[in-house]
């Protein structure tokens, strides 16, 4: 038999399908209009520097300048008005016992933010959260976060018997926009066996626009992360991963993180896949911290154009001299933008680097070392 609380879940999709689903910790007008205006207030204040990044951009690439935003982007601000939460205990104290049932309750095209309170306990489950299903938090507890955990490769068997690939092989995999993840353990359990195929294993895909991350951990091997597409923000994430472990074309900056090799043959940390110019994409990474136990370059050239920068971090002796790859291609050394600015450790002695690893002034470090580098002020909201 149905919950009573799956029952009005599902009464409430039907009745009010243009409506919030609750309205529990409803935050005051005057706090919100104190948190946009500090937002604004910040924003302007970087605004003019990552113009400039822009202008340079167009300047040198032939690319067109996207509009500013001037403000809270207008459906965020309508969702954090109005939330819900949901609970899921394996223990059958809350709402629903799984993930995938709680997800599976709420309305397509959903306008409010649903927070999933996720209890701590091992989640062994395949979560895929659709395009149509923006506006989902997964919360975790700081002290024991809940570990969301698989095993699949992109050589495995998708239901349909052939090879998942990649891209289907995550064990969480997020197509919506407004994603938000804090205190949750994303896992994918395969091992890298060196020179084998098809093993890709990917703990985490994140698709949606506009996804923000906190004090979440992401462990794998190879492809851990896969930073697809989008706007995206990491702060205090820790990352392990053997070979390419944070890849793709996303548009994403890391804070605090902890990046950590434990590949068993020379690997690279991040594989961006920027293919030209048009494309304002890249992996800044910041105040972050790069250990382990593999040997590792920085980035290697997936696309023509990748983009990575390091700023103010700490690179241990696993970081190769050389730093950067273009993975065979030379004709990648001309184009692609691989930078460092103010970084410390043994592994950021820039003595060995390849001739065009950059080192950045401060004026060319400042477009990628603040949250405007991903327009955070229209859509980055206190966890």
């Amino acid at each position: 038999m149905a919950s009573a609380a799956l029952i009005l879940l599902v009464f409430l999709s039907v009745q009010l399908p243009s409506r919030c689903l609750s309205l529990q910790n409803r935050p005051t007008k005057g706090q919100l209009d104190e948190w946009i205006s500090l937002n604004v207030k910040q924003y302007n204040r970087k605004r003019e520097a990552s113009l400039r990044w822009m202008q340079e951009s167009v300047k040198h690439k032939k690319q067109q300048v996207p509009a500013a935003s001037s403000g809270l982007d207008p459906k965020l601000r309508n969702a954090e008005m109005n939330k819900m939460i949901i609970s899921v205990s394996q223990d059958g104290s809350g709402n629903f016992k799984t993930i995938k049932d709680a997800l599976a309750s709420l309305p397509l095209y959903n306008k409010c933010r649903v927070i999933l309170d996720i209890k701590p306990g091992v989640y062994r489950e395949k979560i895929n959260i659709p395009r149509n299903m923006p506006f989902v938090t997964f919360r975790g507890d700081s002290s024991n976060p809940p570990r969301i955990t698989g095993n699949d490769t992109a050589s495995a068997a998708g239901t349909d018997g052939t090879p998942l690939k990649t891209f289907q092989s995550g064990t969480v995999s997020v197509d919506a926009d407004y994603f938000v993840a804090i205190n949750i353990i994303f896992e994918n359990t395969a091992p890298h066996v060196v020179g084998t195929a098809g093993e890709q294993a990917v703990a985490l895909r994140i698709s949606g626009n506009k996804a923000a991350f906190y004090s979440c951990s992401f462990y794998g091997s190879q492809d851990t992360l896969y930073d697809h597409k989008g706007l995206h923000y990491f702060n205090n994430c820790f990352i392990q991963g053997s070979v390419d472990f944070i890849f793709g074309y996303g548009r994403s900056l890391y804070e605090n993180c902890q990046l950590n090799s434990v590949a068993k043959k020379v690997a690279s940390l991040t594989a961006q896949k920027r293919t030209n110019t048009s494309i304002l994409s890249g992996f800044s990474f910041k105040n972050s911290t790069i250990t382990g136990t593999g040997a590792v370059y920085l980035g290697r050239a997936w696309g023509d154009y990748s983009r990575v920068i390091f700023s103010y971090t700490y690179m241990d002796k696993i970081v190769l001299p050389l730093g950067w790859s273009d993975w065979g291609k030379t004709i990648r050394d001309s184009r692609v933008y691989y930078g460092e600015y103010r970084c410390s450790g043994p592994g950021a002695n820039m003595t060995g680097r390849v001739p065009w690893a950059r080192i950045l002034t401060d004026e060319e470090a400042m477009p990628f070392i603040g949250t405007y580098y991903v327009d955070g002020n229209s859509w980055l909201i206190h966890p």
